[in-house]
């Protein structure tokens, strides 16, 4: 019953009210909106209208609340609170107010909650304590987030060589056993012949059992992991940095660029799809750079920086010069490709890593490159370029029919730019205007979400296809990058 623009000023809020309030402050303030009925007793029908009407506001404006924000809710106490004292309040007003009746439905859907009511069920000669009792026992919706800690997916880094690693996206309860698999198959080595070994900074070492779970947070803040090799004695022997990785074929020359670049589409909506519109406030406004409540945003980031990593170190550890010329090729077809399917997250990582210095610095292989793949490679570049704010990017981006992933670095330097040119507060009151900028701007996610990706899967069966690409191996330094550069096509 609000207005378009009404609606988009509530968004606004929503999106945007953590900047300059807490979430108790929130609730008090809608508690203190809400009217109850002793203070409609003995009005006239049409002050019962503006009692109702006011009413149903503030229902609105929960219920958009809850929606918008789902499981994001989950661990604050006020709120827990909040829910259930305006539950009993809508219960104990429906009867007199029966065009609440709609909106406690609404409530009840949002929430997670099943059983129908009746205008009925809620006359004051009934009780509500057996309700409220039911209500706290279907609180699906309020769970604690932390009995989903088992099940939530992280980016793992398990380390071959000290600057190199697999990537792998897997659940935190993930077994030692299973993160083996994946790696064993990654580097093409026999799973039976290799042990995962946590190292800490301080250079102990722990064998990991295969039950063991392999992630958690406090590992990823305290030690590494990397695979090594068991011998006969069952010693452990570390990967020899580079020489043993470079004897790896090239995988990549036999499967279809269009699969590649479908695979690598596919993984990057599920990272893209999970984003909540929120992370991108908290990611601009956290003072602290903590990650708390940016881990789906911050999985897409590192996703497009390993992207850039993993072609990079593809082609320098081919060492045969024909074969690395037909990388370069198939890299350039692969993020013509991802602009075909509207990934412009990788399609960006993609160019990158093929500027990357210690690539871009291979003349032997470049001049091989045949003309038609250098033109394509030039037009594909100037979607990258940063003049006139990346005018060319955003213009092509803007003619991209949805679904499209975006280039999420330059949305959070986008909405970085509107936070850091404008102040929050004017004269001790909010800048709405600011806030209005940024909610705009984090808003496109839905449009970029529209009309969303169907299941698609390559034409062409390959079964190693999907492991590939989501477990990419990769060289993190770029030191050690650049000495493969050079031991390859050494400084004329």
């Amino acid at each position: 019953f609000l207005s378009s623009s009404a609606e988009t000023l509530v968004d606004d809020f929503l999106l945007t009210y953590t900047v300059f309030m807490t979430t108790d402050d929130l609730c008090q303030a809608l508690l203190r909106q809400y009217p109850f009925i002793g203070c409609s007793i003995n009005r006239g029908k049409e002050d019962d209208s503006d009692v109702s009407c006011r009413k149903r506001k503030v229902l609105h404006l929960v219920s958009q609340w809850t929606s918008l924000y789902k499981d994001w809710l989950h661990e604050d106490e006020h709120l827990k609170q909040f829910l259930k004292t305006i539950y009993r309040n809508v219960l104990d007003d429906v009867y007199e107010y029966p065009i609440l009746e709609k909106d406690l439905k609404e409530f009840q859907k949002v929430l997670g909650m099943h059983r129908r009511h009746t205008v009925d069920e809620y006359s004051p000669h009934r009780k509500n304590k057996t309700f409220f009792h039911q209500f706290s026992l279907k609180e699906n919706w309020l769970q604690h987030r932390g009995t989903m800690n088992e099940t939530e997916e992280i980016f793992c880094r398990v380390y071959i060589t000290e600057h190199s690693y697999v990537s792998v996206k897997a659940q935190v309860s993930t077994s030692a056993q299973e993160i083996l698999k994946i790696v064993a198959e990654k580097i093409q080595y026999v799973e039976e012949e290799l042990v995962l070994v946590t190292v800490t900074f301080s250079g102990e070492k722990q064998e990991l059992q295969p039950n063991d779970l392999a992630i958690s947070k406090s590992l990823e803040s305290s030690s590494r992991m990397f695979v090594y090799r068991k011998d006969l004695t069952d010693s452990l022997h570390p990967f020899a940095e580079n020489e043993e990785l470079q004897q790896r074929s090239v995988r990549i020359l036999g499967i279809n660029t269009w699969d590649l670049a479908l695979e690598l589409t596919n993984f990057d909506w599920s990272l893209f799809n999970a984003i909540h519109e929120q992370e991108l406030i908290y990611f601009t406004f956290s003072r602290q750079g903590s990650t708390e409540n940016t881990e789906n945003l911050s999985l897409l980031l590192q996703r497009c920086n390993e992207v850039q990593l993993w072609v990079a170190t593809e082609i320098l550890l081919c060492s045969q010069l024909c074969k690395r010329v037909q990388l370069v090729k198939k890299f350039i077809k692969i993020a013509a490709h991802c602009k075909a399917q509207r990934n412009l997250n990788s399609f960006f990582a993609i160019v990158m890593g093929l500027n990357t210095s210690s690539v871009s610095r291979l003349s032997q292989t470049w001049e091989k490159i045949p003309g038609k793949f250098k033109k394509l490679f030039t037009e594909l570049e100037s979607l990258t370029d940063p003049s006139l704010n990346h005018k060319a990017y955003r213009d092509a981006f803007k003619k991209m029919k949805s679904p499209k992933i975006p280039f999420m670095p330059l949305l959070l330097k986008d909405v970085t730019f509107i936070h850091e040119g404008n102040k929050t507060f004017l004269d001790n009151l909010v800048n709405f205007e600011k806030l209005h900028m940024i909610a705009d701007t984090v808003r496109s996610l839905r449009h970029c979400r529209n009309n969303q990706f169907g299941n698609e899967v390559p034409s062409k069966e390959h079964h190693e296809l999907k492991p590939y690409i989501h477990h990419l191996h990769v060289i993190d330094n770029q030191q050690a990058l650049f000495e493969l550069s050079h031991r390859i096509e050494p400084r004329v």
